[in-house]
């Protein structure tokens, strides 16, 4: 069995506990609510752990088939903004999920022994068909894709995987499905460790139509947005339904706008927001301005470091590339050990006394 390879954070002088794995489907640039809901919260967890972060090209194709000619300029968009979100390649290892084979290898040793109905109950299979009836997802990609996200995560022995509360569901069938391979090929120490859902504070994001912001909507704000797209985008943004005139009284707490000054807003924005808003001493578009004022300021430094990175998209190529060959260098070792234990012969190798 080969040792464990140094992780690049221990190689610098400070080993982190826990290895956590994660990723993002490529679909183009990213808007606030990706931003906040997740990748907020890995530039945080890149300081923490020993972070493994992909760009989950294959999960692109389980819904987007039929059309793949963005595909490669959506890679880049989504590693653009991260780094400029602050995802830092020294401490994180940033890759795509193509140039990692190992990912199909273990998802198909995988498909042998999960039984169909551990599929077909997961919440979001039922609940996509339901959402994206223009497309036909009568596929075994896209039934099968929870268990590729069980081999993304199986793959580097994870110890976390951060996800909002509706994603531990695919978090819970990792983790059968490990215990089924655990059973099936018992090892000591185990092959495949049960990996933990770390639930990651996900703030109420609407868009500027007041549903959850999302693409199919349509009512997104791009961390890439130009401050005057940012503020024309924020001042169409819908209010509290109930103020009709300038001169009624509005409640906060039923706003979408100030759903965003509560994470974008300082506190004392805030307070003014609420005593304006509840005595019309302000109207809308004040509010609504206050609030760009608050996004701009939040997305400034970002888009500063995505224009360095923008100027030279061979570099982002290269860090990928190299995080790539370092996630292979991770899953490798895995499937190793997920070969040994299935009594499968080792890539290159002859079994005892096969003929030569």
């Amino acid at each position: 069995m080969t040792e464990p390879i140094q992780s690049k954070a221990s190689q610098h002088g400070n080993p982190l506990p826990k290895r956590v794995l994660s990723g993002m489907r490529p679909t183009g640039k990213l808007h606030l609510g990706n931003y906040m809901g997740a990748l907020y919260n890995w530039v945080r967890l890149q300081h923490e752990y020993e972070c493994y972060f992909f760009i989950a090209d294959w999960h692109a194709l389980t819904t987007d088939y039929a059309d793949t000619s963005n595909v490669k300029q959506n890679i880049l968009d989504v590693a653009l903004d991260w780094l400029g979100a602050g995802l830092d390649s020294d401490r994180a290892t940033l890759f795509v999920q193509s140039w990692v084979p190992q990912h199909a290898e273990l998802h198909l040793l995988f498909s042998m022994i999960t039984p169909l109905g551990w599929l077909e109950r997961v919440p979001s299979y039922k609940e996509q068909q339901e959402n994206l009836r223009e497309k036909d997802l009568g596929t075994y990609g896209f039934l099968g894709y929870p268990l590729l996200q069980s081999a993304d995560i199986l793959i580097y022995q994870a110890d976390l995987v951060p996800v909002g509360q509706d994603q531990v569901a695919h978090v819970e069938l990792t983790r059968e499905v490990a215990r089924r391979f655990n059973f099936f090929y018992p090892e000591k120490p185990l092959v495949l460790p049960e990996p933990q859902a770390l639930l990651t504070p996900s703030p109420k994001l609407p868009g500027t139509d007041g549903r959850k912001m999302s693409k199919s909507y349509g009512n997104t704000v791009l961390m890439s947005d130009p401050e005057p797209v940012i503020r024309q985008k924020l001042k169409t943004m819908v209010t509290d339904p109930a103020r009709i005139r300038r001169s009624d009284p509005g409640n906060p707490d039923v706003c979408p706008v100030f759903d965003l000054h509560k994470i974008f807003s300082s506190a004392e924005t805030q307070q003014k927001v609420r005593e304006g808003c509840t005595t019309a001493g302000i109207g809308c578009i004040e509010c609504k301005g206050w609030l760009a004022d608050g996004v701009v300021a939040e997305l400034a430094p970002i888009q500063e470091r995505r224009r360095s990175f923008e100027s030279d998209p061979d570099h982002v190529w290269e860090i990928l590339r190299e995080g790539s060959a370092r996630a292979r260098l991770r899953a490798d070792q895995t499937m190793q050990q997920v070969r040994d234990a299935m009594h499968l012969p080792q890539i290159g190798t002859a079994p005892a006394g096969a003929a030569r």
